[in-house]
């Protein structure tokens, strides 16, 4: 393998695919009522809210801090969880959304990475504890994830953070953070419980 392959084998494509994505959309402001979550669109039929609503930011500095974060997630996940990041793409937006939907009907519009962001987060902590149990970085993420959850929730969806929304209705979507936290505690679990089988060695 030649030192291009392995450096292109490095990129996390995907992530960059997504973060171009989401550039395209911010690029384009019109989009945003196309694709943003909605829930009176949602209830229409327009179903594929469920997952650009996530692409789709509130002002330059929601996307750079949402984005950038999810890109250095992608350097750290990619690899070695490539089949775990691939199917989050698929499945957490949805199960963030349907959270969204059951669980707090008050929440009329979505948008953002913030919580791919943070289920992401989450699970890279917890595979991280895993491996060691006494190493104190790992549970001083999952605590100060917790502490951020707590804040949200005690501020009403005010606080959570120092990033000013282009819209001054926008409050923090604590739902949505909760909701990708339960999905990220019950991949973490699954794939405990049944890990990936480690090829053989190949023999000459």
């Amino acid at each position: 393998m030649t030192a291009r392959t392995k450096w292109g084998r490095q990129i996390p494509w995907g992530y960059l695919f997504l973060g171009f994505c989401a550039l395209i959309v911010q690029l384009a402001p019109a989009w945003r009522e196309v694709l943003i979550y909605d829930r009176s669109a949602l209830q229409s039929g327009e179903g594929w809210r469920v997952w650009t609503g996530h692409l789709v930011h509130f002002g330059w500095p929601h996307f750079l801090v949402d984005t950038g974060l999810f890109l250095i997630l992608g350097w750290m996940l990619e690899r070695p969880h490539r089949k775990f990041s691939y199917w989050s793409f698929v499945f957490m937006p949805p199960f963030i959304v349907a959270a969204i939907y059951l669980f707090d009907p008050s929440m009329q519009r979505y948008a953002g990475l913030s919580a791919l962001n943070l289920g992401l987060l989450l699970f890279l902590a917890l595979q991280g504890w895993q491996r060691n149990w006494r190493d104190w970085f790992w549970p001083a993420v999952l605590l100060i994830y917790v502490g951020e959850v707590i804040f949200e929730i005690m501020s009403g969806g005010s606080g959570g953070g120092m990033i000013k929304f282009d819209d001054a209705n926008v409050k923090v979507a604590t739902s949505a953070h909760v909701a990708s936290a339960v999905y990220a505690v019950i991949a973490w679990a699954v794939l405990r419980r049944f890990p990936a089988k480690t090829p053989s060695p190949a023999r000459t």
